[in-house]
């Protein structure tokens, strides 16, 4: 890897920046990102950056307002310290779900935060998976959303029976995901008719699709408190599945989540690490997407195509 390129991270995961570095044979620069007495972030780059290629690996998870603060600020001191170039690698891209004003009086946060990154000075966006790709078009700078659909197919593959499965959307909205699944993994198509009552509660209605006698995959691109996720499993079951296993991109896992996939009929479930876990729960198994974000790098760096990686 040129000398030219340089990695730093903030808190939010600075295991996969290092998974991504080693991948890349470099390291990741020493940055002090700290907090003084009050609370206020304070951050400093240790290396020079003058006119080199910055990558900045943080993830605006939780807490979302903290780890974004963090990048915005890193952003800002190497815009103030001349980088050539600065890319903002953002594995889970926090607010993104407040994407439209469903109701009156309400904010696009996922605007505000694409107009925030601008102004501290990124050059370019990369990310994985955004809640909607419309998001993308919230940015007057370049946009790479990566999917991990190959990753977690691969992986579906290797440790659970798909010759009767069938992949289940929860909603209508993860169709197209949910059909890109079953493609790769050659099996059957199942969508869940759900009613949200309000904001982290669903109601499931009735399932629109085939999973009588079957290996049903439920697949979405987070998990927050898993309410969603263990009702679809729980239908899923009722309707005759034999098996329900679950994957996603982003496994959020905030409130009861853990504790609500432990006591679910779910008998796996596979996410990646763009959100670091201390405990997820004995049925939750990570995998890696530092390939997938190193090869995006690399790309990126060198000039070359990203699409290869949309795959």
């Amino acid at each position: 890897m040129s000398t030219d390129i340089k990695l730093f991270s903030g808190n939010a995961n600075p295991e996969l920046a290092r998974k991504i570095a080693d991948r890349l044979r470099t390291q990741v620069g020493p940055a002090k990102v700290g907090r003084f007495s009050d609370g206020e972030i304070n951050v400093e780059i240790g290396d020079n950056v003058r006119g080199r290629d910055v990558f900045l690996i943080q993830p605006t998870c939780a807490p979302a307002n903290d780890h974004l603060m963090e990048l915005l600020i890193m952003g800002d001191a190497c815009k103030r310290a001349s980088a050539g170039r600065i890319t903002a690698v953002i594995p889970y891209y926090g607010y993104a779900r407040q994407d439209r004003k469903a109701r009156p009086r309400v904010p696009i946060t996922a605007k505000l935060v694409a107009d925030l990154l601008s102004a501290a000075g990124m050059d370019r966006i990369l990310t994985m998976e955004l809640h909607a790709g419309q998001i993308q078009g919230f940015f007057d700078i370049p946009v790479d959303n990566l999917y991990s659909n190959t990753l977690l197919c691969d992986t579906i593959s290797r440790t659970m029976p798909t010759e009767n499965a069938v992949v289940v959307s929860p909603d209508a909205g993860g169709v197209e995901r949910a059909r890109s699944f079953a493609k790769r993994l050659g099996c059957g198509l199942a969508i869940i008719d759900k009613r949200r009552p309000g904001p982290n509660e669903a109601e499931i209605m009735h399932i629109i699709g085939d999973v009588k006698g079957r290996t049903a995959i439920i697949v979405d691109d987070m998990i927050d408190t898993a309410g969603t996720l263990t009702k679809a499993a729980a239908a899923v079951q009722a309707a005759g599945a034999t098996e329900v296993h679950a994957a996603a991109s982003h496994a959020v896992l905030s409130g009861p989540a853990s504790k609500r996939i432990d006591e679910s009929v779910l008998k796996s479930v596979i996410v990646t690490d763009s959100i670091p876990h201390v405990s997820p729960g004995p049925k939750v198994r990570a995998v890696t997407v530092a390939e997938l974000f190193a090869e995006a790098i690399r790309a990126i760096h060198h000039h070359d195509s990203v699409s290869r990686l949309f795959d």
